[in-house]
């Protein structure tokens, strides 16, 4: 489900290799796993997909059998975010297709993105599946968005290109499916070389607002 690869120079490549991508619990656990597996080795992490998807984020499905754990289901996509925004690694996120809903805020929750410039989506479109968005997931896009790309995002539900992700500031680059990953990888690259333990701290700092929301509620509430 989850495929580590060392692309050299300290840069360590996750793969989600499991269609759409998305959260079911076994894949949180298994992203969770596949860091624990290269901390200490990696000085600079790229996560992407396979395909068409990046992540298409909760798994409605499960959570429509599970009701009941829905607490816990969201408590666990919360801290997923908040390991990327509080560990001491630089991390791109290599969009390959499309990063809907919590999937798109999985891609936020990187220090950087690359897209695909042809047939990849960002988009959060909870406003039309009647899901709010929790105050942590709120926190997070408000963090990594300006006020203007945030308020859109959010309440409109647009989807943007490759290229429009660029102009909103929600992806640093838009390039062609084959360098994707190679252009992800030379942004983590330049990366590495950075002290983790400061980058991590410098981080922290910068969303700590985010990183608190992301601990506190985790109930998705009806509208």
């Amino acid at each position: 489900m989850i495929k580590i690869e060392n692309a050299g120079s300290g840069v360590f490549v996750l793969r989600f290799q499991n269609g759409e991508n998305r959260f079911s619990p076994e894949f949180l656990q298994g992203v969770e796993k596949a860091l624990d597996e290269i901390e200490g080795e990696a000085r600079a992490l790229v996560t992407t997909g396979e395909g068409k998807f990046y992540s298409n984020g909760l798994d409605l499905d499960w959570l429509n059998a599970n009701g009941e754990k829905s607490n816990w289901y969201v408590g666990e996509i919360h801290a997923l975010y908040s390991r990327f925004l509080k560990q001491n690694l630089p991390s791109v996120a290599a969009v390959n297709g499309h990063a809907f809903a919590g999937g798109g805020m999985l891609a936020l929750s990187h220090d950087f993105t690359v897209m695909r410039e042809d047939r990849g989506w960002f988009c959060l479109p909870e406003v039309d599946i009647n899901i709010p968005f929790t105050p942590g997931m709120a926190a997070l896009v408000q963090a990594k968005l300006s006020t203007e790309t945030a308020h859109e995002t959010m309440l409109t539900g647009r989807r943007y290109t490759g290229p429009e992700a660029v102009e909103a500031g929600i992806a640093r680059r838009a390039v062609p499916e084959d360098e994707v990953v190679r252009s992800a990888i030379e942004l983590a690259a330049a990366l590495a070389g950075k002290d983790g333990r400061t980058f991590g701290a410098i981080r922290r700092t910068m969303y700590r607002p985010a990183i608190q929301a992301l601990s506190g509620e985790s109930t998705l509430r009806s509208p």
